[in-house]
């Protein structure tokens, strides 16, 4: 049901490049699609000015998707963040951005239901005034945030299980391991070292005493100098 009352919007128009035609989502075609919908659902479309010009839409030509740093957008949230429009409408959500991270930070930092900013789409008949729309855009947010937490765990458990193979992951390699090629190999010095430091700390040594003895043995930390108690505690610990 459209909501009671009139709404303010700016129109807001992307292609990639200025002559697209892209399957009809040219200048001409979004721009007649916006003002047929604004026209049906009681929203007025407001100018917006750009380049010291006025004009009737919001017009990103020649700029991508990838992210959301377009000149037009950009001018058309900051006229919403001062109170000037209520909404942006666009032809098609994809116009406004193809990444659901991207939507996500668009309605959470611009399309906020308190502040009554609301996102208009004709195609996917998006319409965040209602409580329907909202629910959809929340839907969409969620699976975002989903697919990137999954994406996170796999990645964290393939690294896992190519560390636990000896596959080296990058950064610094702990100490009694070197680096050869693409995996890990124990290095025989620093083992050797890290046997006698346990060995000497079972027989209740202190972490300062050990640290002392395998200096007198002639062993010491991959950078030289004395060995501190942290670094002890850490060879006997693993």
């Amino acid at each position: 049901m459209t909501p009671k009352g009139r709404t303010r919007a700016v129109g807001y128009i992307r292609v990639s490049t200025a002559k697209q035609a892209d399957g009809g989502a040219s200048l001409e075609a979004q721009g007649a699609a916006i003002r047929a919908y604004c026209a049906l659902y009681a929203v007025d479309l407001v100018p917006v000015v750009l380049d010291g010009a006025e004009a009737e839409f919001a017009v990103d030509a020649g700029w991508s998707a990838s992210n959301l740093d377009r000149p037009a957008l950009q001018a058309t949230l900051a006229m919403m963040q001062r109170g000037e429009v209520d909404a942006i409408v666009v032809m098609k959500l994809d116009r406004l951005t193809r990444s659901l991270d991207d939507l996500s930070t668009l309605v959470k930092a611009h399309f906020r239901e308190e502040d009554g900013a609301s996102l208009l789409s004709v195609t996917e008949q998006i319409d965040t005034r209602t409580a329907g729309g909202r629910l959809f855009v929340k839907l969409i947010i969620l699976i975002s945030e989903w697919e990137r937490e999954v994406i996170g765990e796999r990645t964290s458990a393939v690294m896992r299980y190519l560390s636990a193979q000896g596959y080296y992951m990058g950064g610094k390699t702990r100490f009694g391991r070197r680096r050869a090629g693409t995996m890990l190999e124990d290095d025989p010095l620093e083992q050797a070292t890290i046997s006698a430091a346990k060995a000497l700390r079972a027989e209740g040594l202190s972490l300062r005493a050990v640290g002392r003895e395998l200096a007198g043995r002639g062993l010491s930390p991959r950078q030289g100098g004395k060995w501190a108690p942290t670094q002890v505690a850490r060879m006997v610990a693993a």
